[in-house]
């Protein structure tokens, strides 16, 4: 595993993620409300929605907060987010790309920039990085959902390009344009997903010595904590010994 699935990882056995539900519980509010603004408020009709919805499921938002930021996006007073992508160069020069949802873009682009700048990189100009990934659809279901061979054959089936089984659970990676379609059939075959999404898969992964990963996790951290970040995506490469030490 690379890039900011690891340092992901790496925070769940921190119990970081805790400390941080309210806020996490925010963002997941910010993307419902965004998708049922964008599209019809009815998740059977709108995949941005329905991914949204399974997100804020997975992290056990409750129901209510869910229906009351789909609600609010009925409202006339609602915040108008814009969509942005940065894009720039972490320590070690390791690409990393940042999706945010920002009511004021200059706060927001002062501040991630102030993030790059600390930590040793630099923020470029869009696309700077983005060609060293793919644009691609990621499903995810528990392990218990389905052993490797059944998932894998299902996905295959389904028009999936890759299937990655773990007990971590089942990741299926699609083309971009072909999500929601394997998305529903999987769906029908093993019930509901824990994740659905478009994401960023970097083409190679960069590995980094032990003092420079943990410049990058800062940086991920401080990114991950700023309330306009949604998803933060790099194609670094930690060394076995830090994660453990991260981990511990």
């Amino acid at each position: 595993m690379a890039g900011h699935s690891q340092f992901k990882n790496i925070m769940h056995r921190k119990g970081r993620q805790d400390a941080m539900r309210s806020k996490l519980f925010g963002k997941l509010a910010r993307e419902i409300t965004v998708a049922a603004k964008m599209g019809l408020p009815d998740p059977n009709m709108n995949p941005r929605l329905r991914a949204a919805i399974l997100a804020a499921r997975a992290e056990n938002m409750p129901k209510d907060n869910i229906e009351r930021a789909i609600k609010k996006a009925a409202g006339g007073d609602t915040e108008n987010y814009e969509e942005i992508r940065y894009e720039g160069y972490g320590p070690g020069g390791v690409a990393v790309i940042v999706e945010a949802l920002t009511d004021n873009r200059n706060r927001t682009a002062s501040e991630v920039r102030s993030y790059f700048t600390k930590s040793g990189g630099n923020l470029a100009e869009t696309g700077a990085v983005s060609f060293m990934f793919d644009r691609v659809g990621t499903i995810e279901f528990a392990a218990d959902k389905a052993s490797a061979d059944d998932m894998l054959e299902a996905a295959i089936e389904a028009g999936a390009e890759d299937v990655v089984s773990s007990e971590a659970g089942h990741e299926i990676t699609t083309a971009s344009d072909a999500l929601a379609e394997v998305a529903k059939a999987l769906e029908a075959k093993f019930g509901e997903p824990k994740k659905t999404a478009l994401t960023w898969k970097p083409q190679n992964n960069v590995a980094v010595d032990d003092e420079t990963g943990e410049k990058l996790l800062r940086l991920m951290d401080n990114l991950d904590e700023n309330d306009d970040v949604q998803n933060v995506y790099s194609n670094f490469e930690l060394s076995e010994a830090l994660v453990a030490k991260m981990g511990g």
